[in-house]
């Protein structure tokens, strides 16, 4: 199924609250629909920090071109993906940039933990407090 591309700020915003998998040349934001009747969506996006506009478009370019000739690629339906190209997407040799991409869409597919709930934060009511007279904090659960 060939992915539709996503094209205004409002929906690359509502990807950042999804899933975020780092690699060594982009990051990959998926965020679920919830609509598995529709197409993928994906979009792809390079900071200023990474370059002029020239190295910016050539980042997009070989990212584009990898989602395009990589078949094999398993976007699930009803998912939005952004693709966060990073300054070693530049260098990269492309089937490696290719090879990472798929693998990094596969993990997305298994990943089941949101990014708020990461490991090592608990969502209860512990807060660290200094008592007076100690050199350590006491938890205290409010």
């Amino acid at each position: 199924m060939k992915p539709g591309r996503l094209k205004t700020r409002p929906e690359f915003l509502a990807v950042q609250k999804g899933k975020r998998l780092r690699g060594p040349y982009f990051l990959l934001e998926c965020l679920d629909r919830g609509k598995p009747d529709q197409p993928p969506r994906i979009g792809f996006t390079v900071t200023k920090k990474q370059g002029n506009s020239v190295e910016r478009n050539r980042m997009r370019r070989r990212l584009r071109e990898a989602v395009r000739l990589t078949a094999g690629v398993p976007f699930k339906p009803g998912h939005d993906y952004v693709v966060v190209a990073r300054r070693d997407t530049l260098a990269a040799p492309f089937d490696r940039l290719a090879a990472a991409l798929t693998d990094r869409v596969g993990e997305s597919a298994n990943q089941t933990r949101p990014r708020h709930a990461r490991a090592g934060h608990s969502s209860g009511a512990t807060d660290n407090i200094r008592t007076p007279g100690t050199s350590s904090p006491a938890i205290r659960n409010e």
